[in-house]
């Protein structure tokens, strides 16, 4: 199967999963334009995931389904997303046409969030991104760090995708967090050569998270040492340690 990313608005990214046969999966349209582009460049769409309520996710579904009207829409039980014919929840398993993917509960963005994993892929939404993880707008910290850590347990081999190109300004955080990490110094250059080239950032192994992403590397030295100095507190635990580095993340400015 074929993999790639449609941007959309201004960090968007509209994945796509392509069959042999040229049918492709559509996770988190949020914009209708570019995949009504990339069908009259030939795209075949075959179904719809979506991993959460937010309007740059689904936001194109109606436009699609008024140009393919028998699209199945895979979506949260959420009545904010209007439009689904499928609604997932965490241990179902999404089977249609040749693709088959696991649901799995990510609640800390939103309440209803969901994670799809399945093909050596991970559809993670606004969940876990590279470097990163997202604000939480409906959940507690103990309930997104339980996410994260569902998601951390995948294979590591796991090619995470997801909903934002936002790689590059998170290494800049990621590095004032844990400095002295060889690996993601290396992440880091990487990734200014791909934006540079204007390319995706994305996808990107488990494996390369759980060397580089502070969010799921809570445990490290240098990342404890970090967040007790920028909270004043040594003894936190583990939950409250995501808290603050999340907390110390959304008032970050490069």
């Amino acid at each position: 199967m074929r993999l790639q990313p449609i941007p959309a608005f201004e960090d968007n990214y509209i994945w796509t999963l392509t069959a042999g046969d040229g049918a492709s999966l559509i996770v988190d349209p949020g914009d209708a334009a570019p995949v009504l582009a990339a069908a009259d460049a030939g795209l075949r769409p075959a179904a719809i995931l979506l991993t959460h309520h937010h309007a740059d996710h689904i936001g194109g579904v109606p436009a699609l389904l008024a140009r393919w009207p028998d699209l199945p829409v895979h979506a949260p039980a959420d009545p904010r997303i209007p439009l689904a014919t499928h609604r997932i929840g965490d241990g179902d398993r999404v089977e249609t046409g040749p693709w088959a993917f696991d649901v799995i509960a990510v609640p800390g963005h939103t309440r209803s969030h969901v994670a799809f994993h399945g093909h050596g892929l991970l559809f993670s939404g606004d969940t876990l991104f590279s470097l990163g993880c997202g604000r939480m707008f409906e959940g507690t910290p103990a309930q997104m760090l339980a996410s994260l850590d569902r998601l951390a347990a995948l294979p590591p081999a796991t090619q995470v995708c997801c909903g934002h190109e936002y790689t590059r300004s998170n290494a800049v955080f990621a590095r004032v967090v844990e400095p002295d990490n060889a690996a993601l110094q290396r992440r880091q250059q990487e990734i200014i050569a791909m934006r540079d080239a204007d390319r995706p950032t994305l996808p990107v192994t488990l494996q390369d998270e759980l060397a580089c992403n502070p969010f799921l590397r809570l445990e490290a030295p240098g990342i404890r040492a970090s967040i007790a100095r920028q909270a004043g507190d040594a003894s936190l635990d583990r939950v409250a340690r995501f808290a603050a580095l999340r907390q110390w993340k959304d008032g970050f400015r490069a």
